[in-house]
């Protein structure tokens, strides 16, 4: 057996190395931590996690290897690690670190452990005390012990008694005291990440839970638990297995695991297991939800155990998603899959995904879909944007993090027309804004990030497109410092998906946008702030007041003419997106009275794209596009 942590230093850099391919069950994942020593400090730089390693045993010596994802721009993706009985050395990341054989665990976290006068700790449950599944072999089940199956050691501090003063004269415990206590009474509490959690044995809660992971709303949370002895006590075998329970619950919270039916709230979001989420047997569920059969059925199932994805965060999970005050709740809380290609794949239909060359920190990050027939004509419908149901996008961030694109309006497709493709219609093609969703920007630094999206055809067909990588550069100046700051906020991310919005609950985001016009107009990004401000003038708004008054706001396409003129000079914006903006500005144009100069800017579109090289088919979709715009436009003046 060598699977277990491994510890060793390369000049100022340490590294602590998670082997994990053989033992009681093996995730097939080798990761690591790496932290920069300077003086008598350490500092984390990184994480990364190999997938699916190799391993090969040569005489005395074993070999693992495979490529590896990485939290930090590594100069070599190549993960090596050669075991023998005398230790090991890992080449990764240029560099190559002796190791030596720590400790079975792949993680250690202390826990300290206090209660209130008369609240009594649980110690410990006999798993063949009561009726179990047959696979799970009885044992006896401390909270460090069932930890310890799932490869995590816990280390007892020494015990101590919380004063119950503050806590109200009923002993009754609400956050804001829970929290407060934290921070007087857990004696290695930190503003900072560290292994180590809080477990506070109270009384009772004031909204009568068993159990709560209640430091969830500051800047370094998951760093305390508690559970209520007065909801839990007993001494029946049925008492101690529902403690045993919830001191593991709560503590996984700790460990930011969410609920089993919740996991696709996390971010990134996780497919959820049975039955939505509550079919899981896993310590993270409710027992009275387990479908099916209830509780009795969750009991004669269980066998006291995470389950195999939630084994994967634990062991192998980056730093900052596990350890305790690092990333909030939620962050970082599940492992989720990239889409893969089907085995087989007799759809006759490619999809592919595009995007240029290399996005500035801040820009808004557009990809173009496109999805062509391979042979015989093929009938699909025409729902290709990832606004729908049909279409998703996994990104890859470079964490190594899979999270699912979720738009932040999901459009309802009640229809599905029917799109031929064939030798004269190839193709079809759409433009998606997937930088920033409902769970907000997903392209926060700079790094090379994998993109890949799912179609289902009509005939229920998952065609998957191959990676595409969209790479994120750093800001060079001060001012594309500044730049990124006005363009990443939460609002103007919504303005980028809304294309614009006169909501007054954007306002902050209109402004920054308005600053980043007024100081720096000139920036190449500027041009986005322009197609924001451009397509939300060119059209009329219409508000609910408060007292349900209907406001509307007419078009300015006099101020639309001024932000989609220049959008339309420069460079910056994709093909699909500079064709709305052109057709676009023909109708501003077209609202001022001058038809003459709408029709222009159709001639415009259909020289410029032909100038780009656009091919035949697709060019004569838009030299059409554009007649029909002339047509509508002149019918309407």
């Amino acid at each position: 057996m060598i699977s277990g942590l491994y510890e060793g230093q390369d000049g100022d850099s340490r590294l602590a190395l998670r082997v994990d391919v053989d033992g009681p069950r093996p995730a097939g994942r080798v990761s690591g931590d790496l932290f920069t020593v300077a003086g008598s400090t350490t500092s984390y730089a990184g994480s990364f996690v190999v997938g699916s390693p190799v391993v090969r045993a040569e005489g005395d010596e074993t070999r693992v290897e495979g490529r590896g994802a990485f939290t930090f721009d590594s100069p070599a993706e190549d993960v090596s690690v050669a075991i023998t009985g005398q230790g090991a050395t890992a080449a990764l990341a240029g560099r190559v670190f002796p190791l030596a054989f720590t400790s079975p665990y792949f993680r250690s976290v202390l826990l300290e452990q206090d209660s209130v006068a008369g609240a009594v700790p649980f110690v410990s449950y006999g798993t063949g005390s009561l009726p179990a599944p047959s696979g799970s072999p009885a044992r006896t089940l401390s909270v460090v012990a069932a930890y310890a199956e799932a490869g995590v050691e816990l280390t007892l501090a020494p015990p101590g008694v919380i004063p119950v003063d503050g806590a109200g004269a009923d002993l009754a415990w609400d956050d804001a005291e829970l929290h407060h206590a934290m921070t007087q009474q857990f004696s290695r509490y930190a503003d900072a990440p560290a292994w180590r959690v809080w477990l506070l044995v109270a009384s009772r809660h004031v909204g009568g839970y068993r159990g709560i992971m209640f430091d969830y709303d500051d800047a370094h949370q998951r760093q305390g638990s508690a559970v209520f002895y007065e909801e839990i006590k007993g001494t029946t075998p049925q008492a101690q297995r529902a403690q045993l329970r919830t001191y593991m619950h709560e503590l996984g919270h700790a460990f930011n695991l969410l609920h089993s039916w919740q996991k696709d709230l996390a971010v990134p979001p996780q497919p959820l297991g049975p039955e939505g989420g509550f079919g899981d047997l896993s310590w993270m569920n409710y027992v009275q939800n387990y479908r099916p059969g209830g509780e009795p059925g969750y009991w004669a199932a269980f066998p006291f155990q995470f389950t195999d994805p939630e084994l994967v965060h634990l062991r192998h999970g980056f730093y900052r998603d596990v350890a305790m005050g690092a990333n909030a709740f939620g962050t970082g809380a599940a492992e989720v899959v990239p889409f893969e290609p089907p085995v087989e794949d007799h759809s006759g239909l490619r999809l592919e995904l595009r995007a240029k060359e290399a996005f500035e920190l801040g820009e808004p990050v557009v990809v173009e879909l496109k999805l062509a027939v391979t042979g015989e004509p093929r009938g699909t419908h025409g729902h290709l944007h990832p606004d729908t149901e049909f279409t998703q996008v996994s990104i890859t961030q470079p964490g190594g993090r899979t999270v699912l694109y979720r738009p932040m309006m999901r459009h309802c497709v009640d229809t599905s027309p029917r799109i031929r493709l064939d030798d004269g219609n190839p193709a079809m093609y759409r433009s998606a804004y997937i930088g920033h969703g409902r769970d907000g920007h997903y392209f926060q630094q700079p790094g090379e990030y994998r993109v890949r999206a799912q179609y289902i055809a009509a005939d229920g067909s998952r065609i998957v497109s191959p990676p595409c990588v969209v790479r994120v550069r750093l800001p060079v100046s001060a001012d594309d410092h500044a730049v990124a700051e006005l363009m990443l906020g939460e609002e103007q991310g919504k303005l980028f998906s809304l294309l614009g919005s006169d909501s007054t609950a954007l306002r902050a985001g209109n402004q920054a946008l308005d600053e980043l016009l007024d100081r720096y107009g000139s920036h190449p990004l500027a041009v986005y702030a322009r197609l924001v401000k451009g397509l939300n003038a060119e059209r009329g708004f219409k508000a609910l007041t408060a007292d349900r008054r209907l406001h509307v706001r007419p078009p300015d396409p006099e101020q639309g003419i001024e932000h989609l003129s220049r959008v339309a000079r420069q460079d910056g914006v994709d093909n699909i997106t500079l064709n709305l903006v052109l057709r676009r500005l023909a109708r501003a144009e077209a609202r001022q009275g001058d038809l003459a100069r709408a029709e222009a800017v159709m001639d415009r579109m259909v020289a410029l794209f032909a100038a780009k090289g656009v091919n035949p088919i697709v060019m004569g979709q838009i030299t059409r596009q554009a007649e029909l715009t002339k047509s509508a436009l002149a019918a309407e003046s």
